[in-house]
């Protein structure tokens, strides 16, 4: 057998009463979205090392418990012609083909739209890449472009939403007294966004809370004597996987706070994506609808730091479901 294709394949055959039909979408709707390939009505095939081969003896335990039958089995293609074949039932190059039409056609609305609009298009399209990257169980060339593509279109919203974002810079992070940056003058980019308010509001509450801000236009106008942050060569910045908050908390050893580490990552999803934290949606919207109601960035943190007050006060004290 080739190596280059797999021999080993799970298929599940169901049957379901004529009169289940709403069991019967409900099922075919889940075995579509696990990225199953229907061979014919009721038998369905997933290669034996997809992630989703699991959910299969779920389905099949559905499939009984609505009175129906379900078989699934382990087979095995007779060699490389055969595995061939099978394979190509998961060619996604057709789906991907339509997720960058859809995505080149949002490209061209961008700028028209408001940052509120402009999460929602991201969080939108993000997760129907990530659907689409969880069922493509053969990455081919088309792959490649759609993951090309997608980071174009995030980081065009991202030049957006923030201009000057910064590059994360290499390097370790340096634990800092925090005795000697009290009563300073901290510079970061104006117009407010996650990162920037979120650092704004840690250097109020734990860092410095004589601290005086200055909101630049461009992270040129820096002055010498202040303490520069989220942007490019600032005093504090991005540094490897962490954005500017993870920064400053590693730097003056606040990462051991519980509700510290927390908002750290529900700023870090929000910055450059990662896990998702349930607030964060809300906190999204609570900042945008500010940006557009309040006359400039230090009316901006003061809301957005009773906020984060809130926030801190509720993952510290552990989070109630």
């Amino acid at each position: 057998m080739d190596t280059r294709y797999p021999s080993s394949w799970l298929l599940l055959i169901i049957s379901l009463p004529t009169g289940g039909a709403t069991a019967r979408m409900r099922i075919w709707r889940a075995l579509k979205a696990q990225g199953c390939a229907a061979l014919r009505d009721g038998a369905y095939l997933l290669p034996a090392h997809a992630e989703q081969a699991a959910r299969l003896t779920d389905l099949a335990a559905e499939t009984r418990e609505e009175g129906g039958q379900a078989w699934l089995l382990h087979v095995q293609a007779r060699d490389a012609n055969e595995s061939i074949a099978l394979q190509a039932l998961f060619d996604r190059t057709a789906d991907y083909d339509d997720w960058l039409a859809e995505l080149f056609e949002a490209r061209q609305t961008l700028t028209a739209l408001s940052p509120a609009e402009l999460n929602r298009l991201l969080h939108r399209y993000e997760r129907s890449y990530q659907a689409l990257r969880g069922i493509d169980f053969f990455p081919a060339e088309t792959t490649l472009r759609a993951q090309a593509r997608w980071h174009d279109f995030s980081n065009a919203i991202t030049a957006i939403l923030s201009p000057g974002e910064p590059h994360a810079a290499a390097g370790d992070i340096s634990r800092r007294d925090p005795t000697h940056y009290r009563g300073r003058l901290w510079a970061t980019r104006r117009h407010l966004w996650v990162d920037r308010v979120a650092c704004a509001w840690l250097i109020q509450r734990f860092i410095d809370p004589a601290a005086r801000f200055l909101w630049l236009e461009s992270p040129a106008d820096c002055p010498a004597d202040a303490l520069g942050f989220d942007f490019d060569d600032a005093t504090f910045t991005h540094v490897g996987n962490r954005i500017s908050f993870e920064a400053l908390l590693a730097s003056f050893g606040l990462d051991e706070d519980r509700g510290l580490a927390y908002l750290g990552t529900l700023v870090h999803a929000l910055d450059v994506g990662g896990v998702a934290v349930p607030e964060a949606a809300g906190f999204e919207a609570m900042l945008a609808g500010a940006r557009k109601r309040l006359p400039d960035d230090d009316a901006l943190l003061a809301e957005a730091g009773t906020v984060l007050d809130s926030l801190y006060a509720h993952f510290a004290g552990g989070r109630k479901t």
